[in-house]
């Protein structure tokens, strides 16, 4: 398997923070696994304004529950740079059957109605484009990039 690509935030995101409907720091956020089939990867408000406008997420079977995984936001800030991560590597353990994705999602959490829920951002879980599968006994594992899922920066100088 190919290292995973970079996590690209939703403009429904994007606009949700600048105007304090999105709070990275106090909001509750899930992951969620998609199919090579998804749209998920389309980052347009034009297309995707909640969970409910992503299609095809991996179905409840074989040891994935849809919308069930936790995720946990940390921020921190060093030298101008405020990078969010997440706390742990959500993992997804294949029982009687394999678990294929090729997109993860993250989103703020309201409730389990998928258009109360905002899309924040999607990573590609293999950069060669390929899906993802674990087997009956193995992990499917989304490692978190070592520097955050997302870093937001500013000029430093005029």
């Amino acid at each position: 398997m190919a290292a995973a690509g970079k996590w690209k935030m939703y403009e429904i995101a994007k606009e949700q923070i600048a105007t304090g409907v999105m709070d990275l720091d106090t909001n509750a956020f899930r992951i969620n696994l998609y199919l090579g089939t998804s749209n998920a990867n389309t980052l347009t408000k034009a297309t995707i304004n909640d969970m409910g406008d992503i299609t095809n997420e991996v179905a409840t079977n074989y040891g994935y529950t849809q919308g069930a995984k936790t995720c946990t936001l940390a921020i921190a800030e060093s030298a101008g740079t405020v990078t969010i991560d997440e706390t742990t590597n959500p993992v997804w353990t294949a029982a009687a059957g394999s678990i294929t994705a090729r997109f993860a999602v993250i989103y703020k959490y309201v409730d389990g109605t998928p258009a109360n829920n905002t899309p924040l951002c999607v990573c590609k879980l293999d950069s060669a484009d390929a899906d993802v599968t674990a087997t009956t006994g193995n992990t499917l594992t989304v490692t978190m990039s070592g520097t955050g899922v997302l870093t937001i920066t500013g000029a430093a100088v005029d």
